[in-house]
C-alpha cells in the first residue's frame, strides 16, 4: 500500500506495534560512523518523532556522540515482529533544543534522572562499586529537590532524508516501499524484495 507521507505511515505502524509488542515498540538500532567510516550499532529508544524527524536521548560524551560529532549522519532501523513490518530511516542528525530535553528529561521516572548524572556512559569502569557510589552520591545531592537535567545529557533528530517500509509476506515476496526527500515533499518507489 503506497501512501504519500512516510511519517503519518510510521505513525500508523508505530500505533499497531504499540499494541502488539512485548517490548517497546520504540526500540530501535541506531548505527553511526567514526571519522574513519568504521560503522557502530546499538539499540536505543525513540522518544518522539514528527515531520522533523526522530528523537532519541543520551549522554553527550558517549561514543554515539563523539561519532555524531565528526559524521552527523545516522541510520535508525525497527523491527516490529509482530506485525511483520521493518522500518529503516537515515538522514542528517542534530540537537534538540535545550527546552525540548529539558520538557523530556522531567517525564523521566527518578531513577533514570538520577543514573543520567551517575553514568559516564562509554567510560571504562574500573568495578562495578564505583558506579554504585556515585549512584549514592547523586541520589543525596538531590535530596529532596527535582533532579535537573545534567549539560552533558540531551536529545538528538535524525532528520530523514529516506525511508523504507519493509512488510513480510509469504515466500519472501516482501513490499518494500523506498520515500526519498524531494523538496519540501517526498517522491516514492516500490522496491524489489
Amino acid at each position: 500500500m503506497k501512501e504519500d507521507d512516510p511519517i503519518e505511515r510510521f505513525s500508523r505502524e508505530y500505533a499497531r506495534a504499540e499494541k502488539s509488542e512485548p517490548f517497546e515498540a520504540g526500540r530501535c538500532a541506531l548505527a553511526t560512523a567514526d571519522a574513519q567510516g568504521q560503522p557502530s550499532v546499538r539499540f536505543v529508544l525513540l522518544k518522539g518523532f514528527d515531520t522533523r524527524g526522530f528523537v532519541f536521548y543520551t549522554n553527550f560524551e558517549s561514543q554515539k556522540v563523539r561519532d555524531l560529532e565528526v559524521n552527523p549522519r545516522a541510520a535508525l532501523v525497527f523491527h516490529w515482529h509482530t506485525t511483520g513490518v521493518q522500518v529503516r530511516v537515515r538522514g542528517a542528525v542534530s540537537r534538540v533544543s535545550d527546552e525540548e530535553a529539558d520538557a523530556y528529561f522531567a517525564t523521566r521516572d527518578r531513577g533514570s534522572q538520577l543514573g543520567s548524572w551517575a553514568s559516564r556512559q562509554s567510560a571504562e569502569l574500573d568495578d562495578p562499586k564505583t558506579l554504585a557510589a556515585e549512584v549514592a552520591n547523586v541520589r543525596k545531592r538531590f535530596e529532596n529537590v527535582s533532579v535537573a537535567r545534567p549539560p552533558f545529557w540531551g536529545g538528538f533528530r535524525i532528520t530523514p532524508d529516506a525511508i523504507e517500509f519493509w512488510e513480510n509476506r509469504d515466500d519472501r515476496l516482501h513490499d518494500r516501499w523506498l520515500y526519498r526527500r524531494s523538496g519540501d515533499g517526498w517522491s516514492c518507489v516500490r522496491l524489489y524484495p
